[in-house]
């Protein structure tokens, strides 16, 4: 039982504040990523603006990884 209460803490324990943090609000990086994703699936758009969604999409959801790596409450 002391191991699995020790894997939940480790893994939902928020590391600030101290409280179980399952959910929290999309930062600006993960917002630029549903943004262009949503815009490329309603425009269907072809040749270089179908080429600078997928870019911001990209970039977007690679910066809001790095900063969950660095940055994260917790592991998830």
């Amino acid at each position: 039982m002391q191991l699995l209460r020790t894997a939940i803490d480790w893994l939902f324990r928020n590391r600030h504040t101290g409280r179980i943090t399952i959910v929290q609000a999309p930062n600006l990086a993960l917002w630029l990523f549903i943004a262009a994703a949503v815009l490329r699936s309603l425009l269907d758009p072809t040749g270089g603006l179908r080429s600078a969604l997928d870019g911001l999409a990209t970039i977007a959801l690679v910066w809001w990884a790095v900063d969950e790596i660095v940055r994260g409450v917790n592991p998830w």
